[in-house]
C-alpha cells in the first residue's frame, strides 16, 4: 500500500497553501512485481521467437503488468475509487453500508442496494486508513485511532498529581504478595474485630 497526501487547503488571505494529513490513501501492488513479469518475459520470449505459434504467449505477461500498473484503490475524503482492469468505480462514503471481511484478509465494500464491490489491495489491516481518510465516516474496528486513556498529570518530583512516592510504594508491595492486595480500611477492620 501507498499512502499519498495530495490536496491543500487555503489561508485566502495569505495566500499560504498547507497540506492536510490524511487526505488521499493508495492501496495498490507494489511496483516492485514488475520485476517478476519481466523476468517472465525474458524467459518466454525465446521459446516465442523460436516457435512462432507461440508468439500470443507474450500477451500474458503484458496483460500481467498493465494489471498490476491499473489495478488500486483509491480513498480520499469524498469516496473510494475502484481502479480494476476493466474500468473505474467511484463509490462514496455515503453509499457505503460497510464492509466484508473475507477468508484472505480482503475487504469488500458493501453498499446500500447490498451490492459488493471488491477492493483491490485492501485489506483488513488498512481499515484503519481507511478511518483516517474518511474522517470518521468509516469507523475504526481496531480501535487504534482512538483517544487514548488521559494519563494522570505529573508533579515536579514525577509522581502523579494524586498520589505521592509512599502510595506507590504501597501500591507495588501489594502486588508482590497475594495476602497483601487487601486495602488499609479491610486490614483495620479485622484488626478491630479482633
Amino acid at each position: 500500500m501507498t499512502a499519498e497526501q495530495h490536496g491543500t487547503t487555503g489561508d485566502d488571505t495569505t495566500g499560504v497553501q498547507t497540506p492536510e494529513k490524511g487526505h488521499r490513501a493508495v492501496f495498490r501492488i507494489p511496483g516492485t512485481a514488475l520485476i517478476g513479469v519481466l523476468m517472465l518475459f525474458m524467459c518466454m520470449f525465446p521459446f516465442a521467437a523460436t516457435l512462432p505459434y507461440l508468439l500470443p504467449l507474450l500477451i500474458v505477461p503484458i496483460a500481467v503488468a498493465i494489471w498490476i500498473m491499473r489495478t488500486r484503490t483509491v480513498a480520499t475524503r469524498d469516496g473510494l475509487e475502484v481502479r480494476t482492469m476493466l474500468g473505474t468505480r467511484q463509490l462514496p462514503w455515503d453509499a457505503l453500508k460497510g464492509f466484508t471481511l473475507t477468508p484472505k484478509a480482503s475487504v469488500v465494500a458493501v453498499l446500500s442496494d447490498d451490492t459488493k464491490v471488491a477492493l483491490p489491495s485492501v485489506r483488513t489491516r488498512h481499515l484503519p486508513v481507511l478511518s483516517l481518510v474518511s474522517e470518521g465516516r468509516v469507523p475504526d474496528p481496531s480501535g487504534l485511532l482512538s483517544e487514548p486513556a488521559d494519563e494522570p498529570e505529573k508533579n515536579e518530583d514525577g509522581t502523579g498529581a494524586a498520589g505521592s512516592d509512599a502510595e506507590g510504594a504501597t501500591d507495588a508491595r501489594a502486588g508482590e504478595n497475594p495476602e497483601s492486595d487487601r486495602t488499609d480500611d479491610t486490614v483495620s477492620e479485622d484488626r478491630d474485630a479482633r
